[in-house]
């Protein structure tokens, strides 16, 4: 069993490595480790799926890629996709935890930055959590539908959990930040093997065999976040404390894609970002990933930044967005 209790910082850093887009996140969250954490006593894992029934194309990183991620210390750990695949491509963060040695561990999005000490992070990784970076986007009320509480209810009764105990009392019933609710974009636990298992046993459940009071909702793409607090629920885990909020504050930065980082993160961000990107040996393999490309290599991200004041941003991630693309900015 590892061992219990906060402040271990030898555990697993995992992410999420395929072909396309998120090889190249994945070499700028190790690059960004290893500038940021030199002396990480951890292993940090990229976890890769692999050719199979449920993926049409063949998923696995170009040969450059995997070679500049092995020289930053990342390992490569392959997995198989045996529920989700091309279907639901976020399940790969459900699957990929059965590939994981059975040690502590912390995932991460590949669209993450490394910007400060990990080891600043009160991880107790007996008792989960994950990122409160969220907007109110599941379940979408019908007018003539349950609500919150009825539909998050038909949820913790399907799996035999205390619904009360989970509720934030200190927001108003029907609002949706009452309700245990989570982006997938960071979690952790000390057994990826336990944690995996119900993770994809309450996923699958929930998609093949939805509680009456879902009837209406979407589950794609949502399907990782609706399961996830029960989960966490379920493993005696909640809401974060304040010993982890360096995560998507000064320790990570979740920035979903490049243009949006440039419109609203940090200096500090921005910082770490350029200086891993310019790194010579990893120039020559980013520089075939256009968002790098275009905003880094030829400081079109200086321009996105101007558009934008900081510290009066639009409340609406829509109205960042419409701004980029006006000015051909919006890059994936």
């Amino acid at each position: 069993m590892p061992e219990p209790g906060p402040n271990r910082h030898d555990f697993t850093l995992m992410a999420i490595g395929q072909k396309g887009r998120l090889q190249y996140e994945a070499i700028l969250l190790a690059a960004s480790l290893r500038l940021t954490n030199p002396g990480f006593a951890g292993q940090l894992v990229i976890c890769e799926p692999q050719p199979g029934p449920l993926w049409q194309a063949d998923l696995r990183m170009d040969a450059p890629a995997r070679g500049v991620l092995e020289a930053l210390g990342a390992t490569i750990v392959p997995f198989e996709s045996k529920v989700f695949g091309q279907d639901y491509p976020y399940g790969n963060k459900i699957e990929a935890l059965a590939a994981l040695p059975d040690r502590p561990f912390l995932f991460l999005d590949s669209d993450t930055l490394i910007t400060g000490d990990l080891a600043g992070l009160t991880l107790d990784f007996t008792r989960p959590s994950a990122s409160m970076r969220r907007e109110g986007t599941w379940p979408q009320i019908e007018l003539y539908g349950p609500g919150y509480g009825a539909i998050w209810q038909s949820l913790y009764d399907r799996f035999g959990l205390d619904f009360a105990a989970s509720l934030d009392l200190s927001q108003p019933d029907e609002y949706w930040q009452r309700y245990l609710y989570f982006n997938a974009g960071w979690f952790f636990h000390e057994s990826p093997l336990r944690f995996g298992a119900r993770f994809l046993s309450y996923a699958r459940s929930i998609r093949d065999d939805r509680p009456q009071a879902l009837a209406l909702q979407e589950l794609n793409p949502w399907l990782d976040q609706v399961a996830l607090p029960l989960v966490i629920h379920s493993f005696g885990g909640g809401r974060p404390g304040p010993g982890l909020a360096g995560l998507d504050g000064d320790v990570t930065c979740h920035y979903r894609t490049l243009s949006l980082l440039y419109a609203r993160e940090s200096d500090r961000a921005v910082e770490v970002l350029e200086a891993v990107a310019k790194d010579q040996p990893l120039r020559r393999v980013l520089r075939d990933y256009p968002p790098v490309k275009t905003l880094v290599y030829q400081n079109q991200g200086r321009r996105a930044r101007a558009l934008f004041d900081r510290a009066n941003l639009p409340h609406r991630e829509q109205v960042i967005r419409n701004t980029l693309k006006r000015e051909g900015l919006w890059l994936r």
